[in-house]
């Protein structure tokens, strides 16, 4: 995944206060987790012809205006396809009562869990948007390997300069790290084991092509002997292989 905007704001502030007005091309299709679960947000998407993907709030009011199909003989995860309008005091206040949405249920079996999907789009099928909701799952793992493979788990300053510099920091490391995997590797690698091998190779003269397509396994199998025991006359001469050492990078 690459990161096409980044908005970084006081920790305090709520995820769906943080790119309120944030305009998106035409066309764009959004998708997003309940902390983005705003009204105005999704009025002012839909007033941009934006697509928006997100997931309902529990306590969300509504009303079923018309329940569509379900496939027969695909898709059975698809529990329900309907039709809605909010009717919710806040959903009115943001003048987004007067918008036809579609409500989706979908059966998550690796969890056992019923996951309920709101979106702006009439057309689509069902499973294309319960399929672009599990996409959203990227943003996740992109958050996974830069706290765990570019030092951003703790910050070395306090102040709003120092927090930022080492978060830009990262993600310029980061942005050059899949430009180089994506671009110089001919085979597949997973990005913390490609940047576990970047990060060996940075004191030595190599070059990019050399250690992304030559370097298959970061050490060999190493046997060292254990040092014979100077005060047993017992093993003295004897000796047991042991640490046995097997780095790969694939």
């Amino acid at each position: 995944m690459i990161p096409d905007m980044i908005n970084i704001t006081e920790a305090k502030l709520h995820d769906s206060k943080g790119m309120h007005r944030r305009i998106f091309d035409k066309g764009t299709i959004i998708v997003e987790d309940k902390g983005y679960f705003d009204f105005e947000l999704m009025k002012l998407r839909i007033d941009n012809d934006n697509e928006f993907v997100t997931r309902i709030k529990d306590n969300t009011s509504y009303k079923v205006i018309k329940e569509r199909d379900l496939p027969e003989d695909t898709d059975q995860h698809i529990l329900c396809d309907q039709q809605i309008m909010l009717t919710g005091t806040a959903a009115v206040k943001a003048g987004i009562e007067a918008y036809a949405l579609r409500r989706i249920a979908v059966y998550d079996a690796e969890h056992n869990r019923t996951i309920e999907l709101l979106t702006s789009n009439m057309d689509w099928s069902a499973d294309t948007i319960s399929q672009l909701y599990k996409k959203r799952w990227q943003i996740e793992l992109f958050f996974k390997a830069l706290k765990q493979n570019l030092q951003v788990k703790t910050f070395t300053g306090t102040s709003a300069n120092a927090v930022k510099s080492q978060i830009y920091v990262a993600l310029i490391c980061y942005l050059l790290l899949e430009l180089i995997r994506r671009n110089t590797c001919k085979a597949a690698h997973a990005f913390s084991n490609f940047t576990e091998k970047i990060r060996i190779c940075l004191c030595y003269y190599l070059s990019l092509d050399y250690v992304c397509n030559e370097i298959c396994q970061g050490a060999k199998i190493i046997m060292a002997e254990k040092p014979p025991d100077l005060f047993s006359c017992h093993s003295k001469h004897q000796s047991s292989k042991i640490n046995t050492f097997n780095l790969l990078f694939d």
